[in-house]
């Protein structure tokens, strides 16, 4: 979404229980570069309210009466200049944590993670990152990881491992980096180049691969067997 230089991060909360939508009210209006401008209590009001409300960042609960987070994430996504979507789930709700990301989701937290670590997810996800290296959701994507092994392909013509073809030994060096969790400052140290160096490989695995952003590169990842859960494992 296009915003002023220097504006507060727009936030919609859309989660069926008030009480949740006005502790995660309380934390995001406490700091001065966030701000709440919506909340919805299921699917399709939330989908009706950025329709007409410009939003960076919606925090979207996954199962909810109605139209559920996973199809309200699919519908916000097609919105013009759509804001990105960040899921909240638990440990049980993992087959849906995949079907939202394969709707367009742009990263998932814990309902149950610390409010710091909730912020810091709003930041990243604004700020086109993935939400993937906080360690709770890098707890999730170990559940997760296993069920995308084999998942239908989400590159241009369907073409996944002719995607990866196109990368570089050491774009594709990166990607796993990516999807074991690590930020563009750890990888950045793993392979003792600057950080800009490592931003520029990002964006080219985005963009050969057709990956809107990160987490879908690293759907990507462990759809194709590029990297197994056994990696991310290994890696903790």
């Amino acid at each position: 979404m296009t915003e002023s230089p220097g504006a507060p991060i727009r936030v919609v909360l859309v989660d069926d229980q008030q009480m949740v939508r006005a502790g995660f009210r309380m934390v995001i209006d406490s700091q001065p570069d966030l701000t709440v401008v919506g909340e919805a209590g299921d699917g399709a009001a939330a989908v009706q309210l950025l329709r007409g409300t410009p939003a960076d960042v919606v925090l979207m609960d996954i199962r909810m009466p109605g139209t559920d987070g996973i199809e309200a994430t699919r519908q916000v996504i097609a919105l013009p200049e759509p804001p990105r979507v960040v899921v909240l789930t638990t440990f049980d709700l993992d087959e849906y944590v995949v079907a939202a990301i394969g709707a367009g989701a742009s990263g998932f937290l814990l309902k149950d993670a610390p409010p710091e670590e909730m912020l810091d997810a709003v930041r990243t996800v604004h700020a086109g990152d993935s939400v993937i290296a906080a360690s709770s959701t890098r707890r999730l994507l170990q559940h997760v990881a296993p069920m995308l092994r084999g998942a239908p392909a989400s590159a241009p013509g369907g073409g996944d491992d002719a995607a990866l073809a196109e990368l570089t030994p050491r774009e594709r060096e990166v990607l796993v980096q990516m999807a074991l969790g690590a930020s563009n400052t750890e990888i950045a140290r793993g392979f003792v180049v600057s950080e800009a160096t490592v931003k520029t490989h990002v964006g080219r695995v985005l963009a050969k691969t057709g990956s809107r952003d990160r987490v879908q590169a690293v759907v990507l990842a462990y759809r194709t067997g590029l990297v197994q859960p056994a990696d991310l494992l290994r890696d903790a």
